[in-house]
Order: C-alpha cells, then sequence, then structure tokens
C-alpha cells in the first residue's frame, strides 16, 4: 500500500460531544476542549501528509460517561456511527469499535455484533467505571478477541484519584502513560498475554513507560518467584519480558529520540506502527511528530507500514 498506515486516530461525531459535555466531560482529561472533527476533515489531514489508510476509534473517555449511562446503547450507537464512515469511505477508513465494559457479557455480545458490521477490531479504554482490564472477570473477552486475531487498542483514560494524582496537570500528560503502562504489567504478570497468544493488542504512546520499567518489573517478579517451592508451576511460565514480546506498538504522541531509542532498544523495531493520534492531536502537533520521526528513525514509513500489515492480517 502507497501511504501510511494509521492505526491510532480518532473520530468525534457531535452528538458524542454534546453527550459528554452534558455529562460533565466540558474539558476532556483535563485538556482545555473538546477538538472538532469531520470526516472531510479527517481526509484532508490523510491526504496532505500521505496517510493512505486510517483505523477509527473513540478516544477517552469513551462509552463509560458516568452513573446513568447506557453504555449498551451508547455503544451501538458509536459503532454504527463508526461503520457508516467506513462504508462511505472503505478504502480510506477502518473501525475499532468501542465495547461496554465492565459488563464483560454485553461487550461480547457487541463485540459479535460490530464483527458483524465490518469492525476490524476494538479500542479498550484501560478500565472503566474504574474496573480495570486486568479484572480476571475479563478472561471471557481475552479469549474472544484472541480467537478473532483482531486489532486491540489499548487506550488510557483518566484513572481512579487522578484529581490528587494529577496535580492539576492534563492527565494526558503523566496519567496516560502511568495507566497504560499499570495494566500492560497487570496483564503480563497474570499470564493473560501468555494464555492468549493470538491477541493483538497495541501499546500506545511509544510504549508508554514499559521500555523503562519493563526490567524492573521482572526483577520484582523473579524476587516473587524464588520465593516459590522449586516445583511450583509459575517456575516454567514465561517472565515478563518474554510475554511483552508479542505486544505491537504505537508511535502515537511525540515520540521523542529518547523514547523511540528506548522502545527500540526494549522491544525491537518489528512491531511498531504508525499512530497520528488525530484529532486530538492537532495537526500541527502531527507535523512535529512526523518532523520528529523522520530525524530519530530513518526508514521509520517502510517499517510501520510493514508491521501493520502483519497487526492487520486476518486467518
Amino acid at each position: 500500500m502507497s501511504g501510511l498506515v494509521d492505526v491510532h486516530s480518532h473520530f468525534l461525531p457531535e452528538w458524542y460531544v454534546e453527550l459528554a459535555r452534558s455529562l460533565g466531560h466540558a474539558t476532556p482529561d483535563g485538556m482545555p476542549a473538546w477538538p472538532t472533527w469531520s470526516p472531510e476533515d479527517h481526509l484532508a489531514f490523510m491526504d496532505q501528509r500521505d496517510v493512505a489508510r486510517s483505523l477509527l476509534s473513540l478516544s477517552s473517555p469513551g462509552v463509560a460517561l458516568g452513573p446513568g449511562v447506557d453504555a449498551v446503547a451508547l455503544a451501538r450507537r458509536v459503532n454504527d456511527h463508526g461503520v457508516g464512515l467506513v462504508e462511505a469511505h472503505p478504502d480510506r477508513f477502518g473501525l475499532l469499535a468501542s465495547l461496554p465494559l465492565p459488563d464483560v457479557d454485553a461487550a461480547l455480545v457487541e463485540l459479535d455484533r460490530a464483527f458483524g458490521l465490518g469492525a476490524e477490531g476494538v479500542v479498550l479504554a484501560t478500565h472503566a467505571d474504574g474496573t480495570y482490564l486486568t479484572d480476571p472477570s475479563h478472561e471471557p473477552l481475552w479469549g474472544a478477541l484472541a480467537d478473532r486475531e483482531c486489532v486491540v487498542l489499548l487506550h488510557p483514560t483518566s484513572p481512579p484519584g487522578w484529581e490528587q494524582t494529577s496535580l492539576g496537570l492534563p492527565r494526558p500528560m503523566v496519567e496516560f502513560l502511568v495507566d497504560t503502562t499499570r495494566v500492560v504489567l497487570g496483564l503480563a504478570l497474570a499470564g493473560v498475554l501468555t494464555r492468549h497468544p493470538g491477541l493483538r493488542l497495541v501499546v500506545p504512546h511509544s510504549g508508554s513507560l514499559l521500555p523503562l520499567l519493563a526490567d524492573r518489573a521482572a526483577l520484582f517478579q523473579l524476587g516473587a518467584r524464588m520465593a516459590l517451592p522449586p516445583d511450583d508451576p509459575a517456575h516454567r511460565q514465561p517472565g515478563v519480558v518474554e510475554a511483552l514480546q508479542g505486544l505491537w506498538w504505537d508511535l502515537a504522541g511525540t515520540p521523542t529520540a529518547t523514547h523511540v531509542g528506548a522502545l527500540h532498544d526494549r522491544f525491537g523495531t518489528e512491531r511498531i506502527v504508525y499512530g497520528s493520534d488525530f484529532c486530538f492531536t492537532p495537526p500541527i502537533a502531527v507535523d512535529l511528530q512526523l518532523g520528529l520521526l523522520d530525524q530519530v528513525w530513518p526508514g521509520w514509513r517502510d517499517a510501520t507500514n510493514a508491521a501493520a500489515e502483519g497487526l492487520t492480517r486476518r486467518r
């Protein structure tokens, strides 16, 4: 395919923004305001930056907008809207469906419905109403996603307690990276990634903090295993670093030389895919991102497209 494949980009219907504002989300995740979005603007953005195809997803706060919201109905409406965008532009857009978590049974029903309508994968918030993806109740969902071998984009959202921990800063600055990291390490340490080798999980924002903390987690895991009896089955399970090797990593955000270098050193380059984070990342910032990538990683366009081909290939 000529042109970039963007696996981390967002659509934002006006009706969704109005609903979110009415429910107290006037400044999403502490950012100053909601961005404006239209399919025409998105296509123009893609054409100007040689992006051939974008997988569209709903960003934070997703469909878990708070008490009293029918997340099942909202997920259906969001996904139907996304399907309409794909049907109108099948060569340019694909859909990563939203699921009404933490209701796993309802999420499995919507997963089947969305795929029947043509979704290519899903976007999963790190938690929904405080129930994290690491909760054991999500095991059937991981199994279903692994069986489909579809794209699963992990996306951070404001964590419980952000009012104290964010220190008044926009949550994407620090909290998003921390929330992503805690979820991925939790999945690895709990064996979820090992039990479901077909899972095609994409970690956003150049791996968040995982390139720096993977070895630290491995040390703690080793210490815990040293306290176990020699015949404990845990000794035969893959370590956390090995479990992380099966993931994909996107470049959404601002991939500085330090961050990209750490990602390359820890996990290699074969599973790194491009993500613009448009429309929450404005075009001027995306252009900065593209320029940084050209400086720190010559050949990144061909490499990320090859990785995206592997990521999106289905059985």
